[in-house]
């Protein structure tokens, strides 16, 4: 019986990484051979599941979400010419200093001097990972990284943040890095467009502490950035602005597009990237998970994504919580959904400890039970309520 362990982070809590090390050690008690692989979707964690697939961890210095330098990583293939730079290791939420967002302020500077030690290594193709942001400045701090220099009416230069947003008149790109040969690949699953209703400020504004009246600010910004863009030789910034994921990471999405980058279904991208299909080759059984699994899973996200390229080897699930109904765990592509707090009342999302304990007792329960598919020969996994409570038990005592 071999088993592909190959989850997503439960975000807050495990990396994906430890999250495969855990159930795959419970796998592992259970006399299951297993193979791991970290996955990432574009979002944080891009970096880590690179550098498990074999790319090379090289760390970068930057500017944190609010200018403190912030010391993360990018990912290196040596051999494929590709380099993954992400932005929740550079300046997204993980770097505000102790957690106290200010939405105004952040910056996407610490991303593009992420980008510029990337092109250190003469990357073919560049892999802008853009979740966790912490900013919504339109991408104007990665541009500004890059040589983009931004002047208000009166020719003064500009700082990047949101808060700037609203005073921008022209933008020089005259000193900008040549970036002539790189393929840039915005990797995710966002589809806002840059303003509106549906925008990045009015959808992920306040997930970042923008209260309604910033909203509205952030918002009339980025309109004037892509009228500054427009006013200085970027005529098709209104169109760029109004393309799916333009809105994506406070609009960093927009600007990307704006250096040529082309957007991608990230959980496609990354199980290519990671060479997910030849992992497939003699296995019995997947084990997927992520920190939630709703009835959005099911549109285009990452394990159903997986559970579409895994047919016709079954997949089985572990999350941290799960309201997916029953009825739906087959049509997502679910032979079985194993849920943490199924096994405890307390809070998994923030207790590593725990989280990583439950995952490894929930990878033993998943072995034994392949075990007596593979001898019995019964039916697909199904779910078992008496051994949970009965796991309970013991795991109480």
């Amino acid at each position: 019986m071999r088993v592909l362990v190959a989850p997503d982070k439960f975000k807050g809590s495990l990396s994906a990484s430890d999250v495969a090390a855990c159930v795959a050690e419970g796998l592992v008690t259970a006399g299951i051979d297993c193979a791991l692989l970290p996955l990432a979707d574009g979002g944080d964690g891009s970096v880590d599941a690179a550098v498990a697939a074999g790319f090379s961890r090289h760390p970068v210095t930057v500017a944190g979400a609010t200018g403190t330098p912030h010391y993360g990583s990018i990912a290196v293939g040596d051999d494929t010419g590709t380099v993954v730079v992400e932005v929740a290791d550079t300046c997204g939420m993980a770097t505000l200093p102790g957690g106290r967002q200010v939405p105004r302020d952040a910056s996407s500077l610490g991303f593009g001097q992420a980008i510029g030690q990337a092109l250190r290594h003469s990357p073919r193709r560049l892999v802008l990972a853009l979740g966790g942001s912490a900013s919504t400045d339109g991408g104007m701090g990665m541009l500004a990284a890059l040589g983009y220099i931004f002047y208000d009416a009166e020719g003064r230069q500009l700082g990047a943040c949101g808060r700037t947003l609203s005073q921008v008149h022209t933008v020089d790109s005259s000193r900008a890095m040549n970036l002539t040969g790189i393929e840039l690949v915005v990797a995710g699953d966002v589809t806002n467009p840059l303003t509106g209703p549906e925008g990045a400020a009015e959808v992920y504004g306040p997930q970042k502490g923008a209260d309604p009246e910033t909203v509205l600010l952030l918002d009339a910004g980025l309109g004037n950035l892509v009228e500054a863009f427009a006013r200085s030789g970027h005529p098709h910034a209104t169109s760029v602005a109004d393309r799916p994921g333009a809105g994506s990471a406070g609009g960093i999405g927009f600007a990307a597009m704006i250096l040529g980058a082309g957007l991608v279904s990230g959980a496609e991208f990354f199980l290519n990237l990671l060479d997910f299909d030849s992992h497939l080759g003699g296995v019995d059984l997947v084990v997927t998970g992520e920190g939630c699994i709703d009835d959005q899973t099911r549109h285009g996200k990452l394990l159903t994504v997986l559970t579409d390229r895994a047919r016709p080897v079954p997949v089985v699930a572990v999350a941290g919580r799960s309201t997916l109904l029953r009825e739906k765990w087959k049509s997502a592509g679910f032979e079985q959904i194993h849920v943490l707090s199924d096994y405890t009342d307390r809070d998994t999302a923030t207790d590593s400890q725990l989280t990583a304990q439950l995952l490894t007792h929930i990878g033993r329960a998943i072995g034994d039970d392949a075990a007596r598919l593979r001898h019995r020969k019964m039916p697909p996994l199904q779910h078992d309520d008496s051994r949970r409570r009965a796991s309970e038990a013991r795991m109480s005592s």
